[in-house]
């Protein structure tokens, strides 16, 4: 069984159980926690019930933030600022997809900043300092478990932007492959399309030289 340890500079803690560290991550980086998740399935099938036991078995004290949904929204990283500065958790762990993950990025960034979030993210002020976030992954597809990235659709507006900052890496991600068994086959080929496209989208730049990306889209021919 396929189990390995990854730095990149998330650390990535790959393999069937590795759940169990996460107390142990959580620690190196705060002691209270803000949990963001999506719409309950990790509840139906136990994986919530393995992150609840991990936090109280180390007696790490955590607030929820549930019902992200996908295209995460402004509305959810309000909500969500809301229950963490009322709480002074000084983490979050985000469990489920690029959505859950995304919106725990927006909140981390937004926690310190006293104006509207939405502000960071057209630019109209900076982000000066974040929260750690942490990530238990169900679903591979946008890869925001080991990027500085983040996506969030202001509803209001009808806008849907990016944003990204170097403290935006995950401090850790948890990938246990076995957890991809909780979402649908619709979502599975859905992560797997969202996959394709960001892989075709390495052909589309005018980049030159880009030989390890060029490699990783065609291993079975020849370097470029």
């Amino acid at each position: 069984m396929l189990s390995f340890n990854y730095n990149i500079p998330t650390r990535v803690l790959f393999g069937e159980g590795k759940i169990k560290s996460l107390g142990k991550e959580i620690k190196k980086y705060g002691s209270r926690v803000l949990l963001v998740y999506g719409g309950g399935s990790i509840k139906k099938t136990g994986i919530y019930d393995k992150v609840i036991d991990e936090l109280e078995g180390n007696q790490i004290p955590y607030f929820e933030l549930s019902g992200i949904e996908p295209n995460p929204k402004l509305g959810s990283v309000l909500e969500g600022v809301r229950i963490a500065r009322e709480n002074k958790v000084d983490f979050v762990l985000s469990v489920g997809g690029g959505s859950s993950i995304d919106t725990g990025k927006v909140i981390a960034a937004a926690y310190y900043y006293q104006g509207d979030p939405w502000d960071l993210i057209i630019r109209k002020a900076k982000i000066e300092k974040l929260l750690p976030i942490g990530t238990v992954l169900t679903l591979a597809a946008t890869g925001s478990e080991m990027d500085a990235g983040a996506v969030i659709t202001n509803e209001e507006t009808k806008q849907k932007y990016g944003l990204g900052h170097r403290e935006m890496y995950p401090k850790f991600s948890i990938l246990d492959p076995s957890f991809t068994y909780s979402v649908s086959t619709y979502q599975t080929a859905s992560g797997v399309a969202d996959i394709m496209s960001h892989t075709f989208e390495e052909y589309f730049s005018n980049v030159r030289g880009a030989y390890l990306q060029d490699r990783l889209q065609r291993p079975y021919s020849r370097p470029v």
